[in-house]
């Protein structure tokens, strides 16, 4: 004979077999079996935001398992328990949008199967009330002890732990890290969170990219509770948002943000940032708003160092259990030198390639392994190699280009250069201006909008600019 448990523990193995254990873990292991009768399974779940996410992002597999076990005809019905009484914080808890809210009086929400939801909610749950919190969204993965220091991040580093130990209360707020890809932005961002959790547990963290954060706010302007989405992060006592250069064009997300800001500042908040270039190079930011950005510290992470790359290498196969000689060390150290993400990965790749293949790791192996992830890799084209390329292809020496000469020809190499600088590479436009020809980096600005205007009404000119994109795209 069917039961409520039998029924519900056979779609819980179905489950199980289609997800990530840690997703099984936080939300099919909570939910119990209450009721089974005339094909409806009446299961108890701890909140309506519970529900909601199961909805939203389960429902197709809840589907498949209790119609393997039941048939078509199956139906579920969600039981909310109550955890709390509210008393005199109802009125509060109406006006909160209930994307927000996490435990409501005990009810049943009987849902078709059928029903998928499509539209955004809000993962985030108001503070305050009994048994209420927000959940940080950190990886505690991502921690101090394993952001190695060296000189391409001691600033970054130093400012972050300074920032953790003290959130709010140094002059670090906001603390901009930027950085190019896979240099370690996100990874410090989680780092500083962690570690506030650790010492002030208290107090309310949250980690959000700016893509989660924009689609967020078109959520709530479609719903009409724009001031309730504001009066959600003007709570957070360190907000982290990952990716702001995200932020580039979107007016609305901009003017809400710099409201958000202005909260968290006055009021003595910590605001962390990340972004892949500066403030001063930022496009489509409001003034206003890259003003603030600048009122703390901007702390570049840049690629790491040889001695950095060994010491990042050592500790990640200490933490795997892994021992090779310092001689394959020093070979993968010193041919991958793009970033950190490149170099784990190779590190896992090698790892891989030996235990698969049950096969001692060898230089030789190394070398096979490096070549491949090489070749596979996207290089980064430098600054060096883009004046070198372009100074070939005006027939002059690179020392004609960086000159001060207004001769036409030579300005236009020297903007092409610049132009195709700020395209491939990651580097500040100061930092462009600086190596070609030490200028200034309004003049790297006005290099590429020269460009992209005579791209559009000179035909030659355009076709300089077709030929050397060849050059660097092969």
């Amino acid at each position: 004979m069917l039961t409520a448990e039998s029924v519900w523990n056979n779609c819980l193995k179905f489950v199980k077999d289609n997800i990530q254990i840690q997703a099984y873990k936080t939300w099919f292991e909570p939910i119990k079996p209450i009721k089974l009768e005339d094909n409806i399974l009446n299961v108890q779940v701890p909140s309506k935001f519970f529900y909601e996410w199961l909805e939203e992002h389960y429902v197709k597999l809840l589907k498949l398992a209790l119609t393997k076990e039941l048939g078509n005809n199956a139906r579920l019905v969600y039981i909310i328990k109550m955890e709390n009484t509210f008393g005199n914080l109802k009125p509060f808890i109406e006006k909160i949008p209930s994307q927000y809210k996490s435990n409501i009086p005990s009810q049943k929400v009987d849902i078709p199967l059928s029903n998928l939801s499509t539209e955004l909610k809000n993962p985030f749950i108001i503070p305050g009330i009994k048994n209420l919190k927000i959940e940080s969204q950190l990886n505690p993965n991502y921690n101090f002890d394993n952001f190695l220091e060296g000189d391409a991040n001691r600033l970054a580093r130093s400012a972050g732990m300074a920032v953790s130990n003290k959130p709010g209360g140094t002059s670090f707020n906001p603390l901009l890290i930027f950085g190019g890809v896979g240099l370690g932005k996100t990874h410090l961002a989680h780092a500083i969170g962690v570690n506030v959790k650790e010492k002030f547990p208290e107090k309310t963290v949250l980690y959000i990219s700016a893509e989660k954060f924009t689609q967020q706010y078109i959520d709530s302007v479609k719903k009409n509770n724009r001031n309730d989405f504001i009066h959600f992060y003007q709570i957070i006592d360190v907000l982290i948002i990952d990716d702001v250069q995200f932020f580039s064009g979107k007016t609305g997300t901009q003017d809400v943000f710099f409201h958000i800001f202005n909260h968290l500042h006055q009021n003595g908040k910590q605001v962390i940032l990340t972004s892949d270039k500066a403030p001063v190079d930022m496009q489509d930011i409001e003034q206003r708003l890259l003003s603030r950005f600048k009122w703390g510290l901007s702390a570049e992470l840049q690629r790491p160092d040889y001695e950095t790359r060994v010491s990042i290498l050592k500790n990640k196969l200490f933490r795997d259990g892994v021992e090779i000689s310092d001689e394959i060390i020093d070979f993968i150290a010193k041919n991958i030198t793009i970033n950190i993400r490149e170099l784990e990965g190779a590190i896992i790749s090698l790892i891989a390639q030996s235990s698969f293949n049950k096969k001692e790791i060898t230089l030789e192996l190394a070398k096979n392994v490096v070549d491949k992830f090489v070749k596979n890799t996207k290089r980064e084209v430098s600054i060096d190699y883009i004046q070198k390329i372009v100074s070939e292809y005006f027939q002059m020496d690179v020392s004609t280009l960086q000159s001060k000469t207004r001769k036409r020809h030579i300005v236009q190499a020297r903007q092409l250069a610049m132009f195709f600088a700020k395209k491939y590479t990651k580097a500040s436009l100061a930092s462009i201006g600086s190596q070609i020809g030490h200028r200034d980096h309004a003049t790297v600005l006005h290099a590429c909008k020269t460009v992209d205007n005579l791209s559009f009404t000179d035909k030659q000119f355009r076709k300089y600019v077709e030929d050397l994109s060849k050059k660097f795209t092969i």
